[in-house]
């Protein structure tokens, strides 16, 4: 299982090794929370833009007003939360491949 969030794009940047290889990085506020999210799945969005997230990975640009929309339909949520038990599924299926 994986989550998809909306979040707004507020700064776009690099790290070394991850531009090496072609990723753009923006980071993506979810209400309090920031997080680095790759952007490569999204050529066109742009700081200021919302987009849906899934497994750190930008996959659409959505509107403020659907973002928002997915936040009063879900009710109160911690995005914290959803994003630490995306990142923990992750972990679990590297160290299963492994």
């Amino acid at each position: 299982m994986s989550f998809t969030l909306p979040g707004k794009i507020v700064e776009e940047f690099s790290e070394r090794g991850i531009k090496a290889r072609g990723n753009r990085v923006g980071l993506v506020r979810f209400g309090e929370t920031q997080r680095p999210i790759v952007l490569d799945l999204v050529p066109d969005a742009i700081i200021g833009d919302y987009v849906h997230v899934r497994a750190g990975f930008a996959t659409d640009v959505v509107s403020e007003a659907d973002a928002l929309r997915a936040y009063e339909i879900h009710g109160p949520q911690d995005p914290e939360e959803e994003l630490e038990a995306e990142e923990a599924l992750r972990e679990t299926t590297v160290r299963q491949k492994a």
